[in-house]
């Protein structure tokens, strides 16, 4: 969890949720209206002096923690709570001290904590509640009943049962194996600890022994365990009725520690009322009322998404989060009349650039149909035009038809300049009433995209975050769920606010984005030269669609259930028994119980995991888990593939049409959707077979055109490595020059098995495998992986310095880039967490190598798109997938187009080795390649 300018939040939020539910929540703070929030002091306490070897063992508090605790600090007073923290006195002593203070006031006290230490203080009039371990339940409330059955003990016998355990986290020895069933027989028997101490020499076993051993340091371990109740407070407060009434909380400090924070939910929450759910003044001390005391240093962030906290930032110029102005006057114009369609034509044709949007029946570009129009040329002032509401009572509004072709003109000028948020939709949807839209000149979608690629590009998100604007939910205009309306049963005056709200703010933050995207040769070139262009492409591409073979995909389909019901009657004779296998519950009863398969590792609810790496790694040695892979494999391409493929074709085109975001994968790679035709698997037989659907027309073939070995490419030219450049610049076999290197043979020497090897260094390397890694992949011993690892840094040193090099500037500035300049950000670079660091070195690695990869076949994309269009050439570009471009080709012209993809592909950028292309043709897919 990050704030908009990239700051961790994840503690901050679970203080601020904890805090607010015990305010709002009679049933936890039983009607308080007293309380304080108490933290630890820095430095040391009475307890280091007593034992120097207190809370020794713990780890320096993690630096994103340390970051957050002012925040913190602010926040808790910003919403009414007082804030303890005495020098010299640990929390734990400060609220033991105030519970007691209560209870010579006749006060309840509630006592809000995670550490079981203070179960000690329960009593009659306290109880304590753990509001962070509910598991979708009730918080966990210990009256004194509550205490004995959970620790086998009374609250009076805590310190005793303490002192035989110990506190492994403060580092407080208890007596050696002594745990806590041994504690709870011993005190039950002898009746407190001085009585287990008076009758030592009785307690036979290896444990009487270790109590014998242990009886000079059982004195200092009580002392240490011991919640203090009289400690001086006088420092910080006068009395618990004088100094710790709630207080209301203080919107305004709560709105700008809540904007900084990018929690928007609660800002909502705030714009809707400046005083806080269920907040109470003062009202001064009753003999009865109740004290709520919180121990924030035992409290850890949530990582609920309920409070929507901005997604993870990056702390670069221009992206942190908006000063919050006073907002102009709101023009949204409903446009029901002739005379105001004229005015708003004269607008938009004299404006140098317009937002578009538009609103629709469905999300489904090939099928959505308009039912307004919103425009805007310039910000906080904008229009809408209803043209299909249809509801009972609905208002006049214009002729969609006729709107449509007086505004043709000008949605089809190209010299009209438009800017859209996600301008690609809306293009689809023109073209679905026969206009082509031209002029697509800018998309916030994108800018944000180049911008600040991990972060959120949607625009409520981008609104809160530059803006500083609240824009309405769609959610809130047509309902949830079921109870969900279309935006065509939208009340118009609620649509206008909603859809001119949408035009407005797109232009608006194309004036706030833009600016910052073109600061940046770097970044103005990817947004000028590659996603712009690749955007209109890619609409091109979408439009197309491409050809499937229904027929065979049934077929496959029916040969693939064969193959799942002969594997699933296998599946259960191995296990001995029928059973689901779809059912996690009953396969991991299958595996872990009654066939006692080792448990590689647990679900976050502590069940043993039957996920896909569970079962790879077992399958190594068993062969239940193996037939298992092989049914899920051959089960899910089934579902996603042979059956689901033939429901996606469109039944006015014939064709199946993905549709590709850009706005998606940080690196720059396209993603593709509804349906994803980039994961096939490819592995297997039958992933390939699926490929096979994929068809030419009558008299067309499909033509693959792939950058070979692209990645290895743009490693040897970051790296400028001379053996890699030497390898690639005489056209050797790179794997096969590696492997002569790594094994110390000929290259004519090298075996297919030492190829594969070199192939799996060579590619494992660039995505920072490690020797761990490299030796789980090839099954060979860690050291020898660790010698293939040495003898390719020392055939290829300037790879290694490149690694080096990267991970040093990604810690510097937080991002790597690639040889166009697109920023690729790491927000975890510097994380306290060596697994999230590493992961983002490994990443700061490859990144830059998968980011150019993008950008190159995109600039293929725009390459042949323009020659297309240039020389109306007859091929139509119809896929892409990865490193890939695949398209339709007259069978007459295919020579001539393959040529020239060869040519247009390997022209596009020029690098210190050069680009290859392997393009192959057939009747279907996986002919082509």
């Amino acid at each position: 969890m990050r704030s908009p300018s990239g700051e961790p939040t994840g503690a901050v939020y679970g203080v601020v949720s904890m805090l607010r539910r015990l305010r709002t929540d009679s049933k936890l703070n039983e009607g308080a209206d007293h309380g304080a929030v108490v933290f630890d002091a820095p430095g040391k306490t009475f307890r280091d002096d007593w034992y120097p070897e207190y809370k020794a063992n713990r780890a320096s508090m993690p630096e994103d923690l340390v970051r957050q605790i002012p925040v913190i600090h602010d926040l808790v007073r910003a919403m009414g709570w007082p804030l303890l923290m005495l020098s010299g006195i640990e929390a734990d002593d400060v609220i033991g001290t105030l519970a007691h203070q209560a209870l010579a006031l006749n006060m309840k006290t509630v006592v809000a904590t995670g550490d079981k230490d203070l179960a000690q203080l329960v009593d009659h009039h306290t109880v304590l509640i753990n509001t962070m371990t509910t598991q979708g339940g009730p918080p966990e409330r210990l009256d004194p009943a509550g205490v004995l059955a959970k620790f086998g003990v009374p609250p009076e016998r805590i310190v005793d049962w303490l002192t035989l355990v110990g506190d492994a986290v403060d580092n407080v020895p208890g007596v050696p194996k002594v745990g806590p069933k041994t504690a709870v027989k011993w005190l039950s028997q002898y009746g407190s600890l001085d009585g287990v101490i008076e009758n030592a020499a009785q307690i036979s076993g290896v444990v009487g022994q270790n109590l014998r051993d242990s009886l000079d340091w059982l004195p200092t371990a009580r002392k240490l365990v011991t919640v203090l109740t009289d400690c001086d407070l006088s420092g910080q407060m006068a009395s618990v009725q004088a100094s710790l009434p709630l207080r209301e909380e203080d919107p305004q400090a709560l709105r700008e520690l809540f904007q900084r924070c990018g929690f928007r939910t609660w800002l909502r929450e705030l714009d809707g009322s400046d005083a806080g759910p269920g907040q109470r003044g003062a009202t001064g001390a009753r003999p009865a009322s109740a004290f709520v005391a919180g121990q924030a240093g035992a409290v850890a962030g949530s990582g609920d998404p309920a409070g929507e906290p901005a997604a993870a930032g990056s702390g670069e110029p221009g992206a942190g989060e908006a000063a919050a102005q006073p907002a102009p006057e709101l023009v949204y114009e409903q446009v029901a009349d002739e005379a105001a369609l004229q005015r708003w034509i004269e607008r938009i044709s004299a404006a140098s650039l317009v937002a578009v949007d538009t609103e629709t029946t469905s999300l489904d570009p090939m099928s959505a149909q308009i039912v307004g129009i919103s425009l805007s040329t310039e910000p906080w002032h904008a229009c809408y035009i209803p043209l299909a509401h249809a509801y009972a009572g609905v208002g006049a509004q214009l002729d969609r038809d006729q709107v449509l072709a007086r505004l043709k003109p000008w949605l089809e000028d190209a010299g009209a300049l438009k800017v859209g948020q996600n301008l690609k939709y809306d293009a689809h949807v023109f073209e679905n009433h026969g206009i082509r839209l031209a002029g697509m000149a800018h998309d916030t979608l994108l800018q944000s995209y180049v911008l600040e690629a991990h972060r959120n590009h949607d625009m409520d998100s981008l609104a809160a975050r530059h803006l500083g604007r609240r824009t309405i939910p769609y959610d809130e205009v047509t309902g949830k769920g079921a109870a969900r309306i279309g935006f065509d049963q939208v009340d118009l005056d609620r649509a206008t606010r909603y859809a001119a709200e949408d035009a407005d703010v797109t232009l608006h933050l194309h004036h706030t984005l833009h600016p910052l995207v073109m600061a940046d040769p770097g970044l103005a070139r990817i947004y000028e030269t590659i996603e712009m262009p690749a955007m209109r492409v890619l609409q091109r591409m979408e439009r197309q669609g491409i050809l499937i073979d229904s027929g065979l995909l049934q077929a496959q389909s029916e040969e693939l259930g064969r193959k799942l019901m002969e594997l699933e009657r296998q599946v259960h004779e191995a296990a001995g028994q029928p059973f689901n296998l779809g059912s996690p519950k009953q396969l991991g009863e299958i595996l872990f119980e009654r066939q006692g398969l080792p448990v590689v590792k647990k679900t976050p609810s502590g069940a043993p995991s039957t996920d896909e790496e569970v079962l790879a790694k077992l399958a190594e040695d068993y062969p239940l888990p193996k037939l298992l892979l092989e049914w899920r494999g051959l089960s899910k391409l089934k579902s996603t593939y042979t059956d689901k493929l033939p429901r996606s074709v469109n039944a006015h085109t014939g064709r199946v049409h993905t549709q590709f975001s850009q706005a998606v994968a940080v690196t720059g790679r396209l993603a593709s959707s509804e349906p994803n035709l980039q994961n096939i698997p490819i592995r297997t037989p039958e992933g390939r077979r699926i490929r096979e659907a994929f068809i030419a027309p009558p008299g067309h073939c499909l033509v693959s055109a792939d950058y070979s070995q692209i990645e290895l490419r743009i490693m040897a030219h970051l790296s400028g490595d001379p053996g890699l450049l030497s390898a690639f610049g005489l056209g050797l076999d790179v794997h096969r020059a590696t492997a002569a290197e790594i094994f110390s043979v000929t290259p004519e020497a090298v075996s297919a098995e030492q190829r594969r090897y070199a192939k799996v260094i060579n590619f494992g390397l660039i995505y920072g495998m490690s020797a761990y890694g490299l030796a789980a992949n090839l099954g060979i011993e860690r050291d020898a992986a660790r010698l293939y690892i040495e003898r390719y840094f020392a055939r290829y040193p300037g790879v290694r310095q490149y690694m080096d090099d990267t991970r040093q500037r990604a810690r510097d500035q937080g991002y790597v880039e690639t040889v166009f300049g697109r920023r690729l950000w790491l927000p975890e670079i510097s994380s306290p967490s060596s697994p999230r660091r590493q992961a983002a070195e490994r990443a700061a690695i490859n990144a830059p190598m998968q980011g150019t990869a993008a950008d190159l076949i995109k600039l293929a994309m725009i390459a042949v798109q323009q020659w297309i269009d240039t020389e109306a050439a007859p091929a139509r570009m119809v896929l892409q997938v990865h490193d890939e471009l695949v398209l339709e080709v007259p069978l007459q012209e295919l020579e001539s187009v393959r040529a020239q993809l060869r040519t247009l592909m390997t022209g596009v950028a020029s690098l210190k080795v050069p680009l290859e292309v392997e393009v192959g043709a057939g009747p279907n897919w996986d002919k082509a390649h």
